[in-house]
């Protein structure tokens, strides 16, 4: 049987270390991959460790450790040798002259939340450009974003506020 790749146990291998959570935290966030010489790359483009360790407030070396014991164990080489990053239009949406909600969910496991958003749009003939949500292992409060390529009306907003998962909805 394969060993669980959840987040809880990807976080539990580095129990020991707290700054190297916040490296791989960082890495699975932004969908940075460890290529074969434990380089962080964002597709061919290598990420500076210093730049990496800036960022998340750890000395470079921690970054380094980190990368070292992805690399020596197979799961975690899969995974980070795996992951990419996806473009958000979410905060290009206002410059590209698109809609975005943001709606917070209470149980972002139940199956159905995105079907049945999308379904409304589409019932409307409301194009959707992208649909994103976040995981929710890496947050208290996940969220679905939805980019449109036009504003939604007041009726539709009414209606999925009302929906017994929805917690809030955002527009930008």
């Amino acid at each position: 049987m394969a060993e669980s790749a959840s987040f809880e146990a990807i976080m539990e291998k580095f129990e020991d270390s707290p700054s190297q959570q916040r490296v791989i935290r960082l890495l699975l966030e932004r969908g940075f991959s460890v290529n074969d010489e434990g380089r962080v790359v964002s597709g061919g483009i290598e990420i500076p460790n210093t730049g990496i360790a800036r960022e998340i407030d750890v000395d470079r070396r921690v970054v380094d450790a980190t990368t070292d014991a992805i690399l020596s164990d197979p799961q975690l080489r899969r995974i980070f040798q795996n992951i990419s990053a996806i473009p958000s239009l979410l905060d290009l949406a206002p410059v590209l002259d698109l809609a975005a909600m943001t709606v917070t969910v209470r149980e972002a496991e139940e199956s159905g939340i995105v079907a049945h958003i999308t379904n409304m749009l589409a019932d409307r003939d409301i194009s959707i450009r992208q649909v994103m949500t976040e995981d929710p292992e890496f947050t208290d409060q996940p969220r679905l974003y939805v980019i449109t390529d036009e504003q939604l009306p007041g009726e539709l907003l009414n209606e999925i506020r009302e929906l017994p998962f929805v917690i809030k909805i955002e527009l930008q």
